[in-house]
């Protein structure tokens, strides 16, 4: 008898599921991609960083950079160490807002340049990464935060502009040496004047603060600012940048992992690796056990006799014959194998099973190898026929 095709039913989600499920957060990543964007337009021509004198950002130093610009000083922005030492002479100062950013190939190049150039050299939050290099006479001890403090000491700029809001770097110098210090916190100086041969000196100073548009107009910032930039008719704004070639130099050419890694600024590492926990977190947060399992009441109690009941009749309408009658033998190899001493994961392997059955029964007149493993019955009589002998052959196992 041909069995009719039957139907299968697909348990996959469709397009329409998946897209219910995911279109939440696809509406966040969208809000958040366009208001970057959007922020990102409207900033673009502001917006350049830090100490940079384009920048109108509270941190930005275009503020300054336009007082100098009025006073009659030209204001040249160079983005790499040759720009900045090509454009450095005795009628300029060279200002240096990142000098730890430096390679120790650029110190030394950067130290050469400030030697012959006959100028000022105004050097930005130096610590211990530079200082050895660019100002040997002098050298770092802990940071401290920024505050209004008074200039005590002799410096002409110091003393005009009175008391500014310096910190961060403090430095140690020879109390015999001909240094100026200024602003000092707890007894060490937070700006430093080295005068050099002729009219050749550096200006170490301890927090960019001064420089910055939203701290220009408080206390004696301002005055502070210009004297110390403004005291040459020409100012070269250098911005140590990773991009630069000469910061590559002390980089092998084969280490193209470290030549990557080094173009990366350490705030998107840092930012990577609390992502990277922030994940881990959640996994693990979405995988924790909330205490012991709760059993559920279901609505109503299915008795197993009528699931069984109505799993015969769907094979029946299916005429799911050989369904129903490999249901019937497996269920009746996986209880007499234990009984013949069969492991269970051999119950279903003829092989094991038939030797042991036929060492228990050896005057049986049914075949074990038909009933446990023969063809699927050709018609209804023959499966209820082999229900019955299945249910002779386990109970004479379970007998004998």
């Amino acid at each position: 008898m041909s069995r009719p095709a039957t139907s299968a039913t697909s348990t996959a989600a469709t397009p329409a599921q998946l897209w219910t499920r995911a279109r939440g957060a696809a509406l966040v990543i969208a809000l958040v991609l366009i208001g970057g964007i959007v922020l990102a337009t409207v900033r673009s021509t502001d917006s350049h960083g830090a100490l940079d004198p384009r920048s109108a950002d509270p941190k930005g130093s275009r503020a300054v950079a336009e007082l100098l610009k009025s006073r009659g000083v030209s204001v040249t922005l160079a983005a790499t160490l040759d720009e900045a030492t090509s454009a450095t002479g005795s009628d300029s100062t060279l200002l240096v807002t990142t000098p730890d950013l430096l390679t120790d190939t650029q110190q030394s190049a950067l130290s050469g340049a400030i030697r012959n150039s006959g100028g000022r050299t105004v050097l930005v939050g130096a610590g211990r990464s530079s200082l050895p290099v660019l100002a040997p006479a002098v050298t770092s001890a802990t940071s401290i935060p920024v505050e209004n403090r008074a200039p005590a000491c002799t410096l002409t700029a110091a003393a005009r502009a009175g008391s500014a809001e310096l910190g961060g770097e403090r430095y140690v110098t020879d109390p015999a040496g001909p240094a100026d210090t200024c602003y000092p916190a707890d007894g060490l100086p937070t700006l430093v004047r080295l005068p050099g041969p002729g009219a050749t000196d550096t200006v170490l100073i301890g927090s960019p603060d001064i420089l910055h548009n939203d701290r220009l107009d408080q206390q004696g910032n301002a005055s502070l600012a210009l004297q110390l930039l403004g005291s040459r008719p020409h100012l070269v704004w250098y911005l140590p940048s990773l991009t630069d070639a000469s910061a590559t130099a002390d980089t092998p050419d084969d280490d193209t992992t470290g030549n990557f890694l080094a173009l990366i600024p350490s705030g998107w590492l840092w930012g990577a690796l609390q992502l990277a926990i922030a994940a881990l977190l959640a996994a693990i947060w979405r995988a924790r056990r909330l205490g012991p399992l709760v059993t559920e009441r279901l609505p109503v109690a299915v008795r197993a006799s009528e699931a069984t009941e109505g799993r015969a009749r769907l094979y029946r309408k299916a005429h799911a014959r050989d369904r129903a009658a490999s249901v019937l033998r497996g269920a009746t190899r996986t209880r007499i194998a234990p009984l013949l001493g069969v492991p269970a994961q051999d119950a279903h392997s003829s092989d094991r099973l038939l030797p042991a059955l036929s060492a228990r029964l050896p005057e049986t007149t049914a075949d074990p190898g038909s009933l446990l493993f023969g063809p699927a019955p050709a018609d209804d009589a023959a499966l209820i026929r082999l229900a019955d002998q299945l249910d002779a052959l386990e109970r004479e196992v379970r007998t004998s």
